[in-house]
């Protein structure tokens, strides 16, 4: 099945292999997309559905050295390389939107740019600057009802233009710590007004942004990325946990969503997303499901014939395996990502992992 092709609704595809997004830190000092990253997506083509790394929609989101951004014409036209790269060699691709909220420097962001979060509470850890190394997450500065009506507007802009792009649609990340899951989970989000206090207020923002992004540009256009059971950035589990994302899961559905893309990181050592709550979301969303979190080719096509999901998404295998699917359909050895240039500038690491054809070549 994992090889078969796909169709529903917007989406065809010539597989069922998702690339999940992954940050890369390769776009410019200014957050621009570049032509590195369009050889990267496009070496990466033949997954059936590429999700990009998170781009923010705002400057305020930019809490990373190197991720790009997509909110003005600039970075726009940028990012056209990387969707023609993928065109041309017969894939789709979803930008993903990530407002880093809280989990950000000062010094990663551009002049005039602030850090906001649901409240002025500092992220745990630290984060790498390219100016000071390693420092302690900035103070976000709480947001107002006003912030939230702007950054609600700042993703129905960048989804715009990711169609100008030519992305064949938007993945909204609402998982690991973001500012869209710093309003989900109450260990962060201790407001007690209308965006918070309750599952209906910490659920309200990252709804209000779907229902906006799907009035601009399409409900078969519009994913989310959820990780309930996270531990990413101050997250965790917390009472009514499934309560909460039953709730949202069942909001979701009623706008018509494309897909929910849930992320299960207990490969990487967090807890384990119950294997029952994870029927129950399937069940409680008419939409697709995409499935992540250290599967492989054989647990991949299980989890397809037991219809725990339409899609299956693949992490770092894809970072260090260009030709993924030609190798899992050999059953061939996969590449080892190297860790040390995960987020480093330049094609080491990036655009130079060898492919089955390249290495019988030599």
């Amino acid at each position: 099945m994992l090889f078969e092709t796909f169709s529903n609704r917007s989406l065809h595809l010539s597989n069922r292999m998702v690339m999940a997004p992954l940050t890369r830190s390769r776009a410019t000092p200014e957050h621009t997309p570049n032509a590195l990253m369009a050889t990267y997506y496009g070496q990466r083509a033949t997954a059936g559905l590429i999700i990009t790394e998170g781009t923010s929609p705002s400057p305020n989101g930019l809490g990373y050295p190197r991720i790009p951004g997509l909110f003005d014409s600039t970075q726009m036209n940028a990012w056209k390389a990387s969707t023609s790269a993928v065109h041309a060699k017969g894939g789709k691709i979803f930008l993903q939107l990530m407002h880093c909220g809280r989990v950000a420097h000062v010094d990663n962001l551009p002049t005039g740019a602030e850090i906001l979060g649901p409240d002025a509470a500092i992220c745990p850890g630290e984060m790498y600057t390219d100016t000071l190394g390693m420092q302690p997450h900035s103070t976000p500065r709480k947001m107002t009802e006003a912030d939230i009506v702007h950054v609600i507007n700042e993703y129905v802009t960048s989804a715009k233009l990711a169609l100008e792009a030519g992305f064949d649609g938007v993945e909204i990340h609402g998982a690991n710590g973001y500012l869209i899951e710093q309003f989900l989970n109450p260990l962060i989000n201790l407001r007690t007004d209308g965006y918070g206090g309750s599952i209906e207020g910490r659920n309200r923002l990252a709804l209000e942004i779907v229902r906006a992004t799907v009035a601009a540009i399409g409900s078969d256009r519009v994913g989310i990325r959820l990780s309930p059971y996270g531990v990413f950035n101050g997250t965790g589990a917390f009472p009514d946990i499934e309560t909460q994302y039953l709730a949202l899961t069942k909001a979701l559905s009623s706008q018509g969503l494309l897909y929910i893309h849930l992320v299960d990181h207990s490969s990487m050592g967090a807890p384990t997303v119950p294997a029952d709550f994870k029927l129950k979301l399937r069940a409680g969303f008419d939409g697709l499901f995409i499935l992540s979190g250290g599967l492989d080719h054989q647990s991949a096509e299980q989890a397809l014939r037991d219809k725990h999901g339409d899609l299956v998404a693949f992490g770092r295998p894809f970072l260090a395996n260009p030709d993924l699917v030609a190798r899992m359909r050999q059953d061939a050895t996969l590449n080892t990502p190297d860790e040390a240039t995960f987020y480093v500038p330049g094609a080491k690491g990036y655009t130079d992992y060898p492919t089955l054809a390249t290495s019988q070549e030599r």
